[in-house]
């Protein structure tokens, strides 16, 4: 969190750029941007009062970290067995995902992107 004070303090004490705050901070100037939107989101403003410990300025700035749902957290099918069984007759792509969602039938749309 030492970062984080010393890339707002560095913006709004002495008004300096993404650049030259990440190189006095020795971070990327895209970690300097995000933490900035992340602070403007977060409604927090220069100086931090007395009462913002590191606890309170991380849960303010990192609250909805982590909740991103995606394909990943699907089980994935075997693909060794899925590159086999398309090189049998009659087998399409179509009966092997049927197949799938007859196994895994809690899994939403995103599991489509699987095979497509």
């Amino acid at each position: 969190m030492r970062r984080v004070r010393e890339i707002l303090r560095y913006r709004f004490e002495q008004g300096l750029g993404h650049k030259s705050i990440a190189v006095r901070v020795g971070t990327a100037p895209s970690t300097v941007r995000e933490t900035l939107r992340r602070a403007a989101v977060a409604g927090l403003s220069w100086p931090l009062g007395d009462d913002v410990s590191d606890a309170v300025l991380e849960a303010a700035l990192y609250r909805g970290a982590g909740t991103k749902i995606g394909h990943r957290r699907a089980p994935e099918p075997d693909w060794a067995q899925v590159h086999r069984e398309l090189k049998r007759k009659h087998v399409t792509l179509q009966i092997l995902w049927d197949e799938y969602i007859g196994l895994h039938p809690d899994q939403n749309e995103f599991n489509l992107m699987i095979f497509e």
